[in-house]
């Protein structure tokens, strides 16, 4: 397999070992459709590695079940099972997150992305995960919900070697600022555009 080269010189000090261990912060945001669908397949990516993956979905319902879902929880099954891979959480802010149900986050969304992120920072701060995949994270910024700048200072002092990746429009740019690598989808062209509906397969 070719190896990634950078055409960078670093003067940081670091061996080319100890940059490849370096954490990503990843933001996929930008109006085109796949921001979503490029994180998963880096999250397949973490759970071939061996690496705790951790899928929190901020906006979609609860009723609004992906096909990811079912794989990477199959893979977390295997992983139980067999020992191949890694472990996965997967966490849906519609319906309420699994370890809070003292309100309806149908009801209080706010309420439910400030909790989700109350928890992933209590995550973070124990290295819990290896991989954490903030799904429609860029909205409760967007919003107003979450306060950028402490989010965006959480995520660049995060300790050990996690990686984050962040998907939605909107991204602010404070964040695009202080991630590692950022994806803009540009549409080009989209069946929606001529009245095509949604897809199982391509689009869940």
């Amino acid at each position: 397999m070719p190896q990634a080269r950078s055409g960078a010189t670093p003067d940081d000090g670091l061996s080319t070992r100890q940059r490849r261990l370096r954490p990503i912060l990843a933001v996929n945001t930008g109006e085109g459709k796949g921001k979503t669908t490029a994180a998963m397949g880096t999250a397949l990516r973490a759970w071939n590695q061996g690496w705790r993956v951790g899928v929190f979905q901020f906006v979609k319902s609860g009723r609004w079940h992906v096909g990811e879902q079912d794989a990477l929880q199959a893979l977390g099954k295997l992983h139980e099972e067999t020992g191949v891979g890694g472990p996965v959480v997967w966490e849906v802010m519609g319906t309420g997150w699994s370890w809070a149900r003292s309100f309806d986050a149908a009801e209080n969304p706010e309420a439910a992305a400030r909790e989700g992120w109350r928890h992933v920072c209590e995550l973070l701060a124990n290295q819990a995960m290896d991989f954490y995949l903030l799904d429609e994270f860029t909205y409760p910024l967007h919003w107003g919900w979450l306060d950028v700048e402490e989010v965006v200072d959480t995520l660049v002092n995060r300790p050990g070697t996690q990686h984050v990746v962040i998907t939605g429009r909107h991204a602010p740019a404070a964040l695009v600022e202080a991630a590692d690598l950022v994806t803009e989808m540009t549409k080009i062209t989209h069946p929606f555009d001529a009245g095509q509906r949604g897809q199982a397969g391509i689009e869940w």
